[in-house]
């Protein structure tokens, strides 16, 4: 029941009242929608993401006693906290900017000169010495290391040895070139930090993917703004609404007395007043004794 209140709406007035805006609630919510897609499309920078993922192993224990290498593995998959706190320190990101600004791979590491000496002092060049084969990328990005430290993030998993670095940029070879750097660099500077020397990159990155903004989510999020905000204005307006909708307000509220109602007639659309009126009034004629006489009757 609506309750005798006329500012108060009961749920079945909100049924009633989707239906008679239904216009309104679809284009206000088909419109934000559009603006949504629209922003989600062209005010955001789209974002992509790269990581590369990297295993860390310290050199287990010789003991066959499973509990002892059981918490030697609990151990090294704590230290993958460690490793997380190393690979967003300054000293690697500041190295891996600098690479990145001249980024090379070395194809062929250098060789050392071997001599030998002989009986008589002499030194004899047994092997020259060759300079490393050194293959530079055409592509650098001038990163600062504060910048780097935007980007860059570390993902672990639970029971895993096995740790992600991933970086988020702009830009999709950006992004693979910034993670492989510093997956690089960590690789490279963990080795003396913790002594550790079996570091390997299991799955170096590729090409970023897609990542934000969320267009479905934006679009999304606009669709059900605008149904709640259209929604919420119809309701303000049937709120303050002076309008009375039951005859009850009359007598109940307001201690009128009712006196009656006036019918709604609902007349045809070919009808003239002047015709109806003819119609009324019809005229009779009478012959009486030889008389004729006429009589109109309205």
């Amino acid at each position: 029941m609506e309750n005798t209140n006329d500012n108060t709406i009961d749920l079945r007035r909100f049924f009633e009242l989707m239906r008679e805006h239904v216009v309104a609630l679809v284009l206000w919510s088909l419109g934000l929608a559009l603006v949504g897609w629209a922003v989600a499309n062209f005010a955001i920078t789209p974002k992509y993401t790269s990581t590369a993922q990297i295993l860390v192993s310290p050199k287990n224990s010789n003991s066959n006693n499973p509990d002892q290498i059981y918490t030697t593995q609990q151990a090294n998959m704590q230290l993958v906290t460690t490793y997380k706190d190393i690979v967003t320190s300054h000293v690697v990101l500041k190295e891996a900017s600098e690479y990145l600004a001249n980024p090379y791979t070395v194809v062929k590491p250098a060789v050392k000169a071997k001599y030998k000496v002989t009986d008589g002092k002499r030194v004899r060049v047994v092997r020259k010495a060759q300079p490393a084969v050194i293959k530079r990328d055409p592509h650098s990005y001038n990163v600062s290391a504060s910048e780097l430290a935007g980007c860059v993030g570390v993902s672990t998993q639970q029971q895993s040895q096995v740790f992600a670095i991933t970086a988020t940029t702009p830009f999709p070879a950006k992004s693979k070139a910034i993670a492989n750097a510093v997956a690089k660099v960590f690789s490279k500077r963990i080795k003396t930090i913790m002594n550790i020397n079996n570091v390997t990159i299991v799955s170096p990155a590729v090409d970023g993917q897609y990542s934000s903004p969320n267009i479905k989510l934006f679009t999304l999020a606009g669709l059900v703004i605008g149904f709640v905000l259209s929604f919420g204005v119809i309701l303000l307006c049937e709120a303050m609404s002076t309008k009375i909708r039951d005859d009850s307000y009359l007598s109940d509220d307001l201690d009128l007395t009712d006196l009656g109602q006036i019918a709604h007639i609902k007349m045809p659309a070919d009808f003239n007043i002047e015709s109806a009126l003819r119609g009324k009034s019809e005229v009779k004629s009478t012959n009486i004794n030889g008389r004729t006489t006429r009589r109109r009757r309205v």
